[in-house]
């Protein structure tokens, strides 16, 4: 194990024989689609159970339980790491911890479950990230304490959340990289019907059935808890559909009002979509591995964050990929597959244009634009998918990374093992 840190660079890690066993994740329904009112307790237990179920690794053998949620719309989400670690089988005295990154917190669950791992506190961690927008409550804070007469005030929580109240809400900080980089609309149309396209193919060649767990109505027990009664909308059976995706064209998209700014660039079609849903992975050092005969997806060699200028929050991959570089002492030459995440259309074609990126390798099954961006479970999928690619591309490393609201980034460097 090396660590860095640079405040002016980042922060980072190279790890000692790690690696991301295996993972899995449940389709992604589109706002107020088929999984609107799923609990993101009962999404992330989805994922789980199906992740644990792929690595072929016992619930019984988790040390620790890492558990990522950005927007807390459930009555019990106070408990859903435990809860989640519960239902997955995980045995009663493992704990459980909720991890908050924003964008970058599925990242956040696996290299926080490779920490503990590299402090010996566990062998195999459960890492998980689940996300319900569409149960993104109306809210109306202060309630308790009363109000005034005609001043009841009450807020769309999931729109607020999009505003960085310390400045610039993220949209717009797409539309800044957009004017700074000289990014036109066109461009950024061009690049979300790429998404579209390449998610599209991957849904059609039987790619994502690897991945996705299909869903279906289901009571999940605990030993010595209350049983949870999932129910999917009426006839609903093995639900395995990505609901953003959907086919479109270029002058469709060239009709659409942007969001953000009247005169920018930034459109619903090039833009990441709202979905619910969840995604886990086992992570486990090498000497369980050779025990238990397992053939991990890759080794998770070295992670990092770094923060930027809020007002350009989309550029946040590009520090925290430099620095990977830099630590582990390759080049960007020398990576074979990239995934960033597709918060934004412009935000993406900025890092291409400042990291210098072949968009051939980058995001080759379509990104956030047309899967959508579940917050908390983001990162999970870039590395599974990511992952997964490489061996079947037979790439020797890959690097998925996220842009963070607020001003961060992170990024996780994995190697092909089995080449």
């Amino acid at each position: 194990m090396q660590a860095y840190h640079n405040k002016e660079k980042g922060f980072g890690i190279i790890y000692d024989d790690i690696y991301l066993v295996n993972g899995a994740r449940t389709p992604f329904g589109k706002l107020c689609g088929t999984l609107a009112n799923i609990s993101p307790t009962d999404l992330a237990i989805y994922a789980c159970r199906a992740a644990l179920a792929k690595a072929g690794v016992a619930p019984s053998d988790i040390d620790q339980v890492m558990m990522a949620n950005i927007g807390q719309c459930s009555y019990d989400s106070y408990f859903l790491p435990r809860h989640v670690g519960l239902y997955s089988g995980v045995p009663e005295k493992v704990p459980a911890v909720m991890l908050q990154r924003i964008c970058g917190s599925g990242f956040e669950t696996i290299t926080a479950g490779a920490d503990q791992i590299t402090l010996g506190k566990a062998d195999v961690t459960l890492c998980g990230g689940t996300e319900s927008m569409s149960l993104a409550p109306t809210v109306s804070y202060g309630n308790r304490m009363g109000y005034a007469l005609g001043r009841v005030e009450f807020r769309d929580f999931l729109w607020e959340a999009l505003n960085d109240t310390a400045g610039v809400p993220m949209g717009c900080t797409a539309e800044n990289v957009a004017k700074q980089y000289g990014i036109t609309r066109a461009e950024t149309d061009e690049f979300g019907k790429l998404s579209m396209d390449r998610a599209i193919a991957a849904t059609e060649r039987g790619y994502l059935k690897e991945e996705i767990t299909p869903l279906n109505s289901a009571i999940f027990e605990a030993a010595g808890c209350k049983p949870r009664k999932v129910n999917l909308p009426k006839k609903v059976v093995d639900f395995v559909t990505d609901e953003n995706i959907r086919a479109t064209s270029l002058d469709i998209m060239a009709k659409l009002p942007t969001v953000f700014d009247k005169e920018g660039v930034q459109t619903a079609a090039n833009s990441s979509g709202m979905v619910d849903g969840a995604a886990a992975a086992i992570v486990a050092r090498k000497s369980y591995i050779d025990a238990n005969s397992i053939n991990p997806l890759s080794r998770i060699v070295a992670s990092t964050t770094s923060a930027i200028d809020h007002k350009v929050m989309g550029l946040g991959p590009v520090p925290a990929i430099r620095l990977l570089l830099e630590m582990t002492g390759l080049k960007i030459e020398d990576i074979g597959l990239i995934e960033i995440n597709e918060a934004f259309g412009a935000q993406f074609i900025g890092c291409e244009r400042e990291l210098g990126l072949d968009r051939n390798i980058c995001n080759v099954n379509g990104g956030a634009i047309a899967y959508g961006h579940p917050l908390a479970a983001t990162g999970l999928r870039l590395s599974v998918t990511l992952s997964r690619e490489m061996n079947l591309r037979k790439a020797k490393y890959g690097i998925a990374s996220a842009c963070i609201g607020g001003g961060q980034g992170n990024a996780i460097l994995f190697e092909n093992v089995n080449l």
